[in-house]
């Protein structure tokens, strides 16, 4: 069984003081390959330099929407710079990411996150990149843009809309990311999209450090290994074994993210 982490933040103060033994425990638990998206100019260097440092990652470059106020414009153009310097490197970016629209933050400035979203899309767009994207309070607005600026597709993070809002995504050649929220028996609207979508349309994530699952006590930081036990909750709710869920949604992760199989040889087989 090989599973993909499709989002987590390994590159958080979080794991400074543990992150290699992070790392070989979730390779222990079949979480193969790890993708580590930036949120900010600032750590765009550290999470390349954990995809060169660690065959299990990979990463993605973009400014996260509540970042947007920290940043400069002229971030944009230093990020246009270093996807163009990587495309050609032993270790490319596999997305644009993460990247989005949050309406739910106080004090949000609208435009200012769109102006950062539509910027980043046409970077993607111009380097054939998938994205990654961050979609809290906002799915409306980004498949406005989705529809504007055809990409060639991504994953809806941590997506919590609806049903046809999640067909949207779908038919935008998109995936949508299920992790830890998933586990709470008090995810009913999670719950029913995970039972009821198509399965070649889930990626799995854990958004570790965040995010955690039910059963992690507050004390306790979420990391990549918990995916081999948030595949057991979706194998129950769509009543199917975990290595078909494993199968699939790593298949899924596969044909979303094209530099991934490249960057990791054991994954290329199953591609």
């Amino acid at each position: 069984m090989i599973l993909i982490d499709t989002h987590c933040h390994l590159d958080a103060a979080e794991f400074d003081a543990d992150r290699e033994s992070v790392i070989q425990e979730a390779a222990h638990h079949q979480v193969k390959m790890m993708v580590v998206p930036a949120v900010h100019r600032k750590n765009f260097e550290p999470v390349t330099q954990l995809s060169k440092k660690y065959s299990s990652c990979a990463h993605a470059l973009g400014i996260h929407p509540m970042y947007v106020t920290s940043s400069e414009l002229k971030d944009l153009d230093f990020l246009k710079q270093e996807v163009e310097n990587q495309m050609e490197s032993e270790h490319p970016p596999v997305a644009i990411g993460e990247i989005g629209l949050d309406f739910f933050i106080a004090d949000f400035d609208k435009s200012l996150q769109e102006h950062y979203f539509i910027e980043q899309l046409k970077i993607a767009k111009e380097y054939h990149l998938p994205v990654i994207l961050h979609v809290r309070s906002a799915i409306d607005d980004i498949l406005k843009h989705l529809r504007k600026y055809k990409i060639q597709g991504g994953i809806a993070h941590a997506f919590n809309g609806s049903r046809q809002q999640a067909d949207a995504f779908i038919d935008l050649g998109f995936k949508l990311g299920f992790g830890g929220a998933l586990t709470y028996p008090r995810a009913l609207k999670i719950r029913a999209l995970v039972s009821s979508l198509p399965l070649e349309s889930i990626v799995l994530e854990t958004d570790a450090p965040d995010m955690p699952p039910e059963w992690l006590e507050k004390t306790q930081k979420n990391t990549p290994k918990e995916l081999t036990k948030i595949i057991k909750t979706i194998a129950s709710l769509r009543r199917i074994n975990e290595s078909q869920v494993a199968e699939i949604t790593t298949k899924n992760a596969l044909e979303i993210l094209p530099n991934l199989p490249k960057l990791f040889t054991p994954l290329h087989v199953l591609h």
